[in-house]
């Protein structure tokens, strides 16, 4: 827990100095989840180096430009201030993950849930084995996420669609702080990836996702 403190705290002093990081070596990195159930958890597997290097360009961070892969119940989430979790499919927490992943999100981590299309109806009860006392709640077009670096006046984007539902951005709020963010019917990790991926994706569509990428990076990282 004290790695996550640690990043937040340089990242205001270079962000409110107005700095761009300037290191040799890279500072830290961001992590994907591996969970257990059949999931992929894999999915999305050029989003995360793409969004990272959007964000060393435009936010001067200074991550690693390889993703780091991690599980829930392992000690090593705590070396990570942002944790993304994606798929489609079935995800199973161990009481001991889900423990472990209260800790870190508890102690200063974030963590990304992006919906890849049917992970929802599996993830909300995981999610509450981990905050049993708490709700997803739909976070208002005027929060803070959305008004980073990069403003989105009407909330989260709409990148892939579906069903041709609206999207939605919900959040666990642990002690007035987004702990756990969760996108739903967007589909913000494809437009992370490799331009050209998804036939009908426009590359507009693409630069929102990443602008709202590097939004819950610089929230995760200075709240």
């Amino acid at each position: 827990m004290k790695y996550l403190l640690s990043y937040g705290l340089v990242f205001l002093f270079f962000l409110f100095a107005g700095i761009s990081f300037s290191f040799n070596a890279p500072s830290y990195k961001i992590a994907k989840l591996k969970y257990n159930g059949g999931g992929d958890w894999y999915a999305n597997r050029t989003a995360l180096s793409n969004l990272i290097d959007f964000c060393n360009k435009n936010l001067g961070t200074n991550f690693d430009k390889d993703e780091a892969i991690v599980e829930a119940g392992s000690s090593d989430i705590f070396n990570y201030p942002f944790v993304y979790l994606t798929g489609h499919g079935n995800i199973v927490f161990s009481d001991q993950e889900a423990e472990n992943l209260r800790k870190y999100l508890m102690g200063g981590g974030f963590l990304h849930i992006d919906d890849n299309y049917g992970l929802d109806k599996f993830i909300r009860p995981q999610m509450k084995r981990v905050f049993p006392e708490l709700d997803f709640e739909e976070l208002p077009a005027n929060h803070i996420l959305y008004n980073q670096k990069f403003k989105f006046p009407s909330g989260l984007p709409k990148i892939h669609e579906h069903d041709g539902k609206r999207p939605q951005g919900m959040a666990l709020i642990y002690k007035g702080r987004v702990v756990c963010y969760y996108t739903f019917e967007s589909d913000l990790g494809n437009g992370w990836e490799d331009s050209g991926t998804y036939a009908g994706d426009s590359e507009e569509a693409r630069q929102r996702a990443l602008k709202m990428g590097s939004n819950l990076i610089q929230y995760a990282l200075t709240q």
